[in-house]
């Protein structure tokens, strides 16, 4: 891609944020009682994503189009990617081979162009690789207090975080494909490192957690017989990082609490 063809690209993206914004605005007005587009970059990504696949799908393309689908027909393929942006935030993007896309250009400083493309190599964005750079994006990012999730253990070699915000709200990290897939890939040794250097949650934060999820029987919720990261190396040595199956039982307990819980 030609920087002219970049240019051209870039201000098609931006126009298309106009018609995704107008949706999105109504459906997501506020994300922790910052106004849209602020920390709506997935909600963004995604939708764009979507409303590219579409335009592509299209008999006949405008010009700007046909520079991106150009790229696809070299063997290119438009990826959605979450990661680090320079250790200062999270963010979700589209890569196309070594483009990187950034459709939520927006969503930490508002005044910053809608659509930024640029070289990956350029861009400052990469994948994460431990949990203890997660936190410290966290921490910074979402002005978070990090403990080790001993409320549901049992959970933990998959998601060992708690967050909590300055408000008294609380959920259970890193609850994303990608974090997950790490800790599955470092058969849970990530985790059970990450478990060794947090605190443990206040006691006060995990009362309000099992009162207000008291009614879930979920096994994997109920399950203290071990420490979190006793519990890692059990999954370690019966190779849970493999089973697919327990991974979704992970995620279907996770989700029965996923709304977290205020100390507020």
């Amino acid at each position: 891609m030609e920087e002219e063809q970049k240019i051209t690209l870039e201000q098609y993206l931006a126009e298309l944020r106009l018609i995704v914004d107008l949706r999105l605005t109504t459906q997501y007005p506020y994300f922790s009682e910052k106004p849209y587009p602020l920390g709506r970059c997935k909600e963004i990504r995604n939708a764009m994503l979507e409303l590219l696949q579409t335009r592509l799908a299209m008999p006949t393309l405008p010009a700007p189009l046909q520079i991106l689908k150009n790229e696809l027909n070299l063997g290119q393929t438009l990826k959605p990617a979450w990661g680090s942006l320079r250790d200062e935030y999270f963010q979700n993007a589209i890569l196309l081979g070594d483009w990187y896309i950034d459709t939520a250009n927006d969503t930490v400083n508002p005044n910053k162009p809608r659509v930024e493309i640029v070289k990956l190599e350029q861009s400052g964005f990469s994948a994460i690789t431990s949990f203890e750079q997660f936190c410290l994006i966290a921490r910074k990012y979402w002005q978070v207090t990090i403990y080790k999730n001993d409320i549901y253990p049992a959970l933990a070699p998959y998601l060992p975080l708690v967050c909590v915000n300055n408000l008294g709200a609380s959920w259970l990290a890193a609850a994303n494909d990608d974090m997950i897939a790490l800790a599955r890939k470092s058969c849970f040794v990530l985790s059970e490192r990450i478990l060794n250097e947090l605190p443990s949650t206040p006691t006060p934060i995990k009362q309000h957690w099992y009162r207000r999820y008291s009614d879930h029987t979920d096994y994997l919720l109920k399950d203290t017989a071990y420490s979190a990261a006793e519990f890692c190396q059990r999954y370690r040595e019966q190779h849970k990082e493999h089973d697919l199956l327990f991974r979704d039982e992970v995620v279907k307990a996770y989700l029965l609490v996923a709304q977290g819980a205020s100390v507020a």
